[in-house]
């Protein structure tokens, strides 16, 4: 089956597709209040993209059937957190931007740039992560998902700073 090239944004700058962010539970709110705000800028939906790591994909696609990786430790018939679904509809009321939640499955990075293909997405806005052991720990082992995107994508990446660090004049040196 042969399937054709999403559209990719034009070379004059004009958007066509949905901005695709993505979201995860705990996630700063900026993240998706500066996705909102390009969605609604350029008149554009935006589709939230929860990965759940607890499942892979099992025909290659991201939202579409999925395996759990322990099949014991998963309820099939929830795979983006209430809570999740409800902070982010908390967030984007009454805001001018349509918009949408999906599930994917796998690896964040590799599951996003997916979707963002299948979707024909103009844009991916991901966050940074915190600064502290916890997330230096987790970028060391699986890498950031900010970073795979920038390096393995044709589409533009927006990068949200979470809590970004003021360099103090020491770190000059």
């Amino acid at each position: 089956m042969t399937q054709t090239p999403a559209p990719r944004p034009e070379a004059s700058g004009n958007m066509s597709g949905p901005i695709l962010v993505g979201v995860m539970p705990g996630q700063h709110a900026i993240v998706v209040e500066q996705a909102a705000q390009v969605a609604a800028r350029a008149g554009l939906p935006l589709v939230c993209a929860y990965a759940d790591v607890t499942v892979y994909p099992v025909d290659g696609t991201t939202g579409g059937p999925a395996a759990p990786i322990d099949p014991d430790g998963l309820d099939e018939t929830q795979r983006i957190p209430e809570s999740l679904m409800a902070n982010i509809a908390e967030q984007l009321a009454g805001r001018n931007v349509e918009w949408s939640i999906v599930p994917l499955a796998g690896e964040p990075a590799r599951a996003l740039a997916r979707e963002a293909g299948d979707i024909g997405a103009s844009m991916i806005v991901v966050g940074t992560r915190e600064h502290n052991l916890t997330a230096a720990l987790k970028e060391l082992t699986a890498g950031s998902v900010a970073r795979h995107l920038v390096h393995r994508q044709d589409l533009p990446v927006l990068v949200v700073p979470v809590n970004p660090r003021v360099p103090d004049d020491d770190d000059d040196d």
